[in-house]
């Protein structure tokens, strides 16, 4: 089954036909660096790397691109309030931003462009604009003619009439709807030369200028939260194709991390810090909940809900576990072909979830019966669907060090004693003594598990212990 990739721009799904064979040229709308990264904010960080995870599992050359804005209006106030430097401000931020994607087990993109680091690239851009007559110098300000393109408007569908660009008047803005490319040298504020004054670029216009250095004129998926589709997804399409470019092929969206049915933001107050969330639960259970819905779907924030989601993971994790305890080394083998037509059919995730529980299933059945062979080959099943999903739990990122050989060896006796009593316990009929031993290994963070060749225990998430 060829992968399939509902297209935001011809409102269709669409089979994914690269514009060079074998390879895959993708630019992720990334951060703007104002301030603490919530889990709204990483979402989308999460639901592209399952893309590029399953690109590169198809034998893809992939090129994946995750900008930076790091001057902005919003980071300029911030700054200006706290009495920071903005370059510092952004700097600090941006530094947060990598924290949590490494926490989730992002991969890192083939490059991290910053939009101050490419105004060479947004001037020439500009010049094009102006040159093809769709751009127009004005008092220190570059704006975009609306007008002067007319597909404006088609990728979400906003009639010419009806559009707002969300930004104010502009001195010399000849039509409201115009859009600013480059603003105007300010009091106090960062700028840098450029043929029409001193000044800082407009949002759009960063994008458009980095998307078509790294990736040249046409690139194949352009990927971002569908709050950008308008108006900077549509002014990205717009002052691109108007230069000459042919830019993205395919447009995908990510759904929001909503609270209350209101989108995460931090205007509304309603964030979710990804430092804060992670003193509850695992980075690793965190990253499966927000990945765990499909990626253009809204995603309604519950403790109860990550909870779910978390002890969810948990149970796939066991049998990964336990199969690795009783059968040796079990190494990461093929996905099975239901799973693969899930994430072919538009990144399927609920029905490829469906298909790992089915795995562990019959895994943990074969597991019971000893049948060895089966239970081997479906707990590398598992591993090679949940490592496509970013969580494989024996991946050496969620396992931590590996320099804990002594502790472990001290929690291993300690926790053997205590099962030891609690065996005694159960053979003299002393249930009291033996459910109590149970629920100190269970407050202690030690789960048992009482099979026929006897108790077999492991950690539990903080999740599992409050929840309970």
């Amino acid at each position: 089954m060829t992968l399939r990739l509902f297209d935001t721009a011809t409102r269709t799904l669409r089979d994914f036909t690269p514009l060079v064979p074998g390879r895959a040229s993708i630019y992720l709308c990334g951060a703007t660096v104002q301030g603490e990264p919530h889990i709204g904010h990483v979402r989308s960080g999460v639901a592209f790397d399952v893309l590029r995870r399953w690109l590169v599992a198809g034998g893809y050359d992939v090129a994946f691109v995750r900008n930076v804005t790091d001057i902005d209006d919003k980071i300029l106030n911030k700054a200006a309030a706290a009495g920071r430097p903005w370059w510092e401000w952004a700097a600090t931020h941006e530094r947060a931003f990598d924290r949590a994607y490494a926490a989730l087990g992002v991969l890192p993109p083939s490059v991290e462009p910053r939009a101050t680091g490419h105004i060479t690239q947004m001037v020439e851009m500009m010049q094009r604009l102006i040159d093809r007559g769709h751009a127009y110098a004005s008092s220190g300000n570059v704006y975009f003619d609306v007008r002067s393109y007319p597909e404006y408007g088609a990728l979400s569908g906003h009639k010419l009439d009806d559009v707002h660009q969300g930004e104010s008047a502009g001195e010399g803005k000849r039509d409201p709807r115009d859009f600013t490319l480059w603003k105007a040298a300010k009091p106090d504020e960062p700028t840098w030369p450029s043929p029409w004054g001193p000044g800082r670029p407009g949002w759009h216009l960063e994008c458009s200028a980095m998307a078509g250095f790294y990736l040249g004129p046409e690139f194949d998926i352009h990927c971002g939260g569908m709050d950008l589709v308008f108006p900077h997804h549509e002014n990205e399409i717009a002052q691109s194709r108007a230069a000459g470019d042919g830019f993205a092929r395919y447009w995908l969206h990510n759904g929001w991390v909503t609270l209350g049915g209101e989108k995460m933001s931090k205007s509304l107050g309603n964030t979710l810090a990804v430092p804060n969330v992670l003193e509850n639960v695992r980075a690793v259970e965190l990253r499966f909940y927000l990945g765990s819905a499909h990626y253009s779907s809204m995603l309604e924030y519950s403790d109860q809900a990550l909870r779910d989601a978390a002890q969810t993971y948990q149970r796939l994790e066991a049998f990964v576990r336990r199969a690795t305890e009783r059968l040796g080394e079990v190494p990461v083998g093929k996905w099975t072909d239901a799973f693969a037509e899930a994430l072919d059919d538009n990144l399927g995730i609920p029905k490829a979830l469906a298909e790992i529980h089915r795995v562990v299933h019959e895994g943990n059945k074969a597991l019971e019966s000893a049948a060895t062979d089966t239970a081997r080959e479906a707990a590398g099943q598992v591993r090679a669907m949940l490592g496509i999903l970013g969580v494989d739990p024996l991946d050496p990122h969620w396992s931590g060090p590996q320099d804990s050989s002594s502790a472990n060896d001290a929690l291993e006796i300690l926790v053997r004693a205590e099962l030891e009593r609690r065996q005694h316990a159960r053979a003299t009929k002393d249930w009291a003594e033996a459910d109590a031993v149970r629920d100190r290994l269970h407050e202690a963070g030690v789960e048992v598990t009482d099979t026929p060749d006897g108790p077999e225990w492991s950690l539990v998430s903080p999740t599992a212990r409050k929840a309970n």
